[in-house]
């Protein structure tokens, strides 16, 4: 690419994201113009509420309720006797305003009078909030269970089940001897284990907050976005997520069309007749990531990061002793020597800001800044999110595409259908022209078989939320300081939900209005704890599977159909396969360079 196209595209990333941001303010500012129209010569302290919605613990109502704007800044008149309870933090006087949407975005409520923080935030905090005095106790009861051995409980169990790809049995044998809800002890934390839709959304809108095991933690940066809770977490998520909304990412699809060719050609072309899956894959995506997120193209640091972050990966769930020749040991060396690269290109890219603005995630979070225009986030917020965003996004999207071809493999009509799909978007592009969003608008099948394959194999079966308060759930209290884990992957495959759980059917996913209940199809969350990156590892699944099946036939070299967890899903051998290179289809061109 010469360097006026790099220019014109650098030009129309930074457009986008202006674009964005102008739109994001337009929104803004006609749902408080519609929180404004609610009131009277000034605003008031007493809430006004809809009489459907005047119940002593404003539930059910809530629980169609997706989002609220909470607002401090906006200027009143405000009779004199009453300035001081609106007064804001610069001096003039304010009214902080809480509007609460349904899902058709239509008003529920609105709620006038606290002096705060402006804070946008979702349904399930804000019901905690207005909860608060409302609140009856948490009922004495525990769930049914046993803690097990002090410290030890069923740690041993669990871990052995995981390793054996039988942790949804393990799971079900729990809901066989105490319900869907028990207690337990895991890593040494009292735990409340819970299954089904109903839990699963439980989890998603209460105030369960996410959490890492203390010894993660220590590996991955304590100043990761899963470790922060409250107006931390969702300032630096909200950072994330910004980067990641579809806006942007229509600009980059171009750039991940020429990582993904470039792959193909380097990894799999070129006379290849066997070729191991996974760990391509999982190559693939960590280019991709590098690219985009960190501005990082091939060279040593890059290869330096890959080195780190696998031997990081490698004790992650190792028993958590910091001795010498431990695992555990080795991981926390390897998080620590991951963090200081990051940290390398963080400062680079700091440089480079004033005179080149880069449009990598690392650049637009330093670009970032609060009211008095200062960063918004801290170097070591940054890497640390960064450090997060890396295990995120890497295997699990690479652990997705590899179940994919092995699906493909086994399910030849399938696999031509899909090939017809891309055949028709492919008919209308020249000859190297790299794909655009529209074009992924069209590969409607694809995205079925991603959904279906993510449903059979999930590449997380579940994973900890921490109680922050006493909290109720049917019928049971979870005291506050206990974890909670919610099994996702045994909703997937209940057979009251999905017929004929077992059996690959993509069609389930056809139609978005289906008969199944809400939260029982979770693999990217729900709600708030929606997965900030869902477009994003759409977008990589999508192209990579374009030039894959219009390039290749393959076989599966293992007749063993099996995989086991560590704890994501890994086939037998990391899938080794035999290559068959179509000779109708012209070899890969590319007219972008990275």
């Amino acid at each position: 690419m010469s360097s006026s196209h790099s220019s014109e595209s650098e030009d129309g990333i930074e457009s986008a994201l202006m674009d964005a941001r102008r739109r994001r303010r337009r929104l803004n500012t006609a749902i408080m113009y519609q929180v404004l129209s609610h009131s009277e010569k000034h605003l008031e302290k007493k809430p006004r509420v809809e009489p459907r919605l005047r119940d002593s613990r404003f539930t059910p109502h809530f629980d169609g309720a997706i989002g609220a704007i909470d607002g401090t800044h906006i200027p009143v008149t405000v009779p004199a006797a009453h300035m001081v309870n609106h007064v804001g933090r610069y001096g003039y006087s304010t009214q902080n305003v809480m509007a609460v949407c349904d899902f058709d975005l239509r008003f529920t409520s609105i709620v006038a009078g606290w002096p705060a923080v402006a804070l946008l935030v979702t349904a399930s905090s804000i019901c905690i909030h207005l909860l608060t005095r409302a609140k009856k106790p948490c009922p004495a009861e525990l769930p049914p269970g046993s803690l097990g051995l002090p410290v030890i409980g069923q740690t041993f169990g669990f871990l052995c089940a995981i390793r054996a790809n039988i942790v949804e049995e393990w799971i079900r044998d729990r809901i066989k001897r105490y319900g869907p809800v028990s207690k337990a002890s895991l890593f040494g934390t009292p735990t409340v284990l819970v299954a089904g839709p109903a839990a699963n959304k439980f989890v998603f809108f209460s105030s369960l907050m996410p959490m890492l095991p203390r010894s993660v933690q220590r590996i991955v940066g304590e100043r990761n976005v899963v470790s922060h809770h409250g107006d931390n977490q969702v300032r630096i998520r909200g950072a994330l997520s910004e980067f990641l909304e579809p806006d942007i990412l229509k600009v980059y699809v171009g750039r991940i069309d020429a990582i993904v060719r470039r792959h193909l050609v380097e990894n799999w072309s070129g006379g290849r007749t066997t070729v191991t899956v996974l760990p391509l894959m999982k190559r693939l995506t960590f280019d991709i990531l590098c690219a985009l997120l960190f501005g990082l193209e091939m060279g040593a640091v890059r290869d330096a990061l890959s080195d780190e972050l696998e031997r990081m990966f490698d004790g992650m769930l190792a028993i958590p002793v910091n001795l010498p020749f431990t695992a555990f040991r080795r991981s926390l060396a390897a998080g620590r020597r991951c963090r200081q690269l990051l940290h390398r290109i963080t400062r680079e890219n700091k440089a480079k800001l004033g005179a080149s603005p880069n449009n990598d995630l690392i650049s637009q979070l330093l670009s970032m800044t609060d009211d008095h225009g200062e960063q918004l986030l801290t170097n070591e917020e940054i890497v640390d999110s960064s450090v997060g965003t890396l295990i995120a996004g890497h295997d699990t999207t690479s652990t997705l595409m590899t179940f994919m071809v092995r699906q493909l493999a086994n399910d030849p009509d399938t696999l031509s259908s899909m090939v017809q799909e891309h055949e028709e978007i492919a008919k209308n592009k020249a000859d190297g022209e790299a794909l655009a969003w529209e074009d992924l608008s069209k590969m409607k099948l694809t995205w079925r078989v991603a959904q279906e394959t993510l449903r059979i194999v999930p590449p997380v079966f579940g994973s900890f939320r921490i109680a922050i308060e006493d909290i109720e759930f049917d019928g049971y209290c979870i005291p506050k300081g206990w974890q909670v884990l919610w099994a996702a992957s045994l909703t997937q495959m209940d057979p009251s939900i999905f017929h004929e759980p077992a059996k690959f059917d993509p069609s389930r996913f056809e139609s978005q209005s289906s008969a199944r209940p809400p939260c029982s199809f979770v693999a990217f969350g729900s709600g708030r704890r929606i997965c900030p990156g869902i477009e994003f590892a759409k977008v990589e699944t999508l192209v990579t599977m374009h030039y894959l099946v219009r390039q290749f036939r393959w076989k599966l070299c293992c007749k063993e159909n099996t995989f086991i967890r560590t704890p994501l899903p890994v086939p037998l051998h990391g899938l080794p396969i035999e290559l068959e290179h179509k000779p109708s289809v012209s070899p890969f061109k590319c007219n972008h360079t990275l």
